[in-house]
């Protein structure tokens, strides 16, 4: 008989610092996580112990037009108790949608809201819940609680509503209260960060995910995989970092191998899951990310999903601070430690082997190359429908990122970011 695992999805205090926001003055969230159980059980018995009554469910819309995920989600809750369903939600997560939801779940009097799937679903329903708290129903409203805003409320009343999510990927933001949400009038995406915002209750279950398509399932995998390679290079980790670091490698490179190998293997679906709390917690630690993070983020607003981002820039960015980064054995120390936890690992040592990798000689960008080929994952502008001449564009652009001036070998001149761009053309 099933049984469920519970626990906090971290033990330990976050850094100051984390992901470029000041976290001193928040109350981070620390969501649960609970795994064992079929999703549809776990989050039943979780709503009874929220006494909620009322239930609003954000579900994929590629569940609900492909599978029977959201109906069994809905008769284990009770359909007397889900006052309302949306199926899906615009990539990016437009506000007209945001306050659309928030609309009817004010009157609803909605008690928890629940999200199936991932990606604009979680970041969305992370927006309503604030939505909920601050009475917030117009654009104009929402907007002064932006990151960005001028105009910041004195008082920002943290959700009481209880979110639960049941990601369907590995990307991770679910761990984070960050959410983004794009501006209808402007196009802008804003990023939106106030205390207790994000899920209470975390909801993992790798038969689910049997229903994600290969290509998201194993390129937000290696979004992970970035995160720890990242943490792992980073010239600011700590012994925590790095520990939570290397625990969540070992865990994905592995497993997302197996994954690719047999779509069905149910006990790698959950090893790439657990990595991900762990990539999660060495971000949370404070630990600044570098070039593959910092230039991806404006890769992304050109259509390529960040999974995919991690996959063209993160090889490349190896090989650029190694080449670079001579004056700075630290660099160097760094990478081969990568290169020994990666080698260590049969499942990936094999592909190596395969595709004929002389230990000796091989960088850390060469055998990043050769996992994400073995993955089956685009490694070029190119593939993406990216053209040569979008380069300085993207170059420019990088450079105000928070992350450009964190990686090893600091990125300051948009000639350094276009070299790295120029390897993945």
């Amino acid at each position: 008989m099933a049984q469920e695992t519970l626990h906090p999805a971290f033990t330990d205090p976050p850094g100051d610092v984390v992901a470029g926001i000041n976290i001193t003055d928040f109350n981070l969230l620390t969501p649960d996580i609970s795994y064992g159980l079929p999703y549809y059980s776990a989050c039943a018995k979780h709503i009874k112990s929220y006494n909620a009554s009322k239930v609003y469910i954000v579900a994929s819309k590629s569940l609900c037009a492909n599978t029977d995920k959201l109906e069994k989600l809905t008769e284990a809750i009770g359909k007397d108790v889900v006052v309302g369903v949306k199926k899906g939600i615009t990539p990016h997560t437009p506000w007209s949608e945001i306050l659309q939801i928030t609309k009817e779940c004010r009157e609803k009097r909605v008690d928890c809201v629940v999200t199936l799937g991932a990606g604009s679903v979680t970041d969305g329903c992370k927006l309503v819940v604030l939505a909920l708290a601050n009475d917030i129903s117009t654009p104009v409203e929402l907007a002064r609680y932006s990151v960005e805003s001028k105009d910041k409320p004195e008082h920002v009343v943290e959700p009481t509503v209880p979110l639960i999510t049941i990601p369907t990927s590995l990307s991770g933001g679910e761990y984070f209260s960050l959410a983004g949400g794009t501006e209808d009038s402007t196009h802008h995406k804003h990023g939106f960060f106030h205390s207790g915002m994000g899920p209470r209750l975390i909801i993992l279950d790798p038969e689910l995910c049997l229903t994600t398509p290969e290509y998201h399932w194993l390129s937000t995998g290696f979004r992970s995989f970035d995160h720890c390679v990242e943490a792992l290079c980073s010239l600011q980790a700590n012994p925590r970092s790095d520990e939570k670091a290397e625990k969540g490698l070992r865990l994905l490179a592995p497993s997302l191998l197996k994954c690719k190998k047999d779509p069905n293997d149910i006990e790698a679906r959950k090893q790439c899951q657990l990595a991900v709390v762990f990539a999660m917690e060495s971000v949370r630690t404070g630990t600044a990310m570098g070039g593959s993070h910092a230039i991806g983020h404006q890769l992304g607003p050109l259509g390529v999903p960040h999974g995919v981002t991690s996959c063209i820039l993160n090889p490349a960015v190896m090989k650029y601070n190694i080449i670079h980064g001579k004056d700075k054995p630290e660099i160097a120390r760094r990478q081969e430690n990568i290169k020994e936890i990666l080698w260590s690992e049969p499942e990936v040592s094999k592909t190596f082997d395969q595709a004929g990798i002389d230990r000796t000689t091989a960088d850390l960008g060469d055998l990043l190359h050769v996992y994400v080929r073995g993955l089956g994952l685009p490694r070029t502008l190119k593939e993406m429908d990216i053209s040569s001449d979008r380069i300085p564009g993207l170059s420019e652009r990088a450079l105000a990122d928070f992350w450009s001036p964190t990686n090893p070998v600091p990125l300051l001149k948009a000639e350094q970011v276009q070299e790295i761009l120029e390897m993945v053309a």
